[in-house]
């Protein structure tokens, strides 16, 4: 572990299962929330968004993130340290604050939230239909219960909260 670094011991050893559930039906939402703001000007984007958002965040940040996690082969709060586990061989969790995947996490999850903005706006620029400013709306909502108050509660009750260079909880 890093000089200094510490687990926060009075995190959770392991995470509801129904936040697990709420957390990843949050996640599925806004990756289909965006799907359907970049089909609104470009349907080709929207498909490769669909590609990228499920191979980023189900498999590469999987595997560059979970894997030198504390919470490697155990329920997080979304459950993906479980995930990694039957995909993955550990890592370490002195390389948790410097991996790659901690780099690379706010940039894949700030594109995937600011390109089908992006995209729903120019398509609301060309036509303005409820749907649109529906999708848009809810889009919005979802990104920012996520960035702030769902994130929040997690990393509170995180026991990487100490380690993590991204976490909410400080």
């Amino acid at each position: 572990m890093k000089k200094g670094a510490q687990i926060y011991t009075q995190g959770l050893e392991s995470f509801p299962l129904s936040r697990v559930i709420f957390s990843n039906v949050l996640m599925l939402i806004w990756i289909g929330l965006g799907t359907v703001a970049c089909w609104f000007a470009f349907p080709v984007v929207a498909w490769l968004y669909l590609a990228a958002a499920i191979i980023m965040i189900f498999v590469v940040l999987r595997k560059l993130v979970c894997t030198n996690c504390y919470y490697y082969g155990k329920q997080c709060a979304l459950g993906w340290g479980k995930i990694s586990a039957l995909f993955f061989s550990p890592g370490s969790i002195d390389q948790f604050s410097t991996c790659a995947g901690i780099k690379a996490a706010p940039i894949t999850y700030g594109l995937l939230t600011l390109i089908p903005l992006v995209l729903c706006i120019v398509a609301l620029v060309q036509e303005v239909t409820a749907l649109k400013v529906a999708v848009l709306v809810l889009l919005l909502a979802v990104a920012v219960y996520s960035g702030a108050i769902s994130r929040k509660v997690a990393c509170t009750n995180c026991k990487m909260r100490l380690i993590c260079p991204g976490s909410a909880a400080r």
